[in-house]
């Protein structure tokens, strides 16, 4: 036997049956946090500052991975025949 039961509401009244919190309030707070740290790093407009705030493993020994990686990438576009023997 199969029984199937629609039930046509609302997230906000399922969250109230279900005796779920309402987490909204703290959902803006965070979101609003979020974008003001975001504007912040955007008025100083400093690319690299912006790049390690938001980059996974941003900060600085992430970094470095990255200024590795760029630096392969450019000295392989000036010689594109070549390969990298640094490891």
């Amino acid at each position: 036997m199969k029984v199937t039961i629609d039930i046509d509401c609302t997230p906000e009244e399922a969250r109230s049956f279900m005796g779920l919190p309402d987490i909204s309030a703290a959902q803006q707070a965070v979101v609003e946090a979020w974008q003001k740290q975001a504007m912040e790093a955007m008025s100083s407009m400093d690319p690299q500052s912006l790049f390690t705030a938001w980059a996974p493993g941003g900060g600085p020994a992430g970094s470095e991975g990255w200024e590795q990686f760029q630096k392969s990438f450019w000295s392989s576009m000036t010689n594109p025949g070549a390969t990298s023997t640094k490891k």
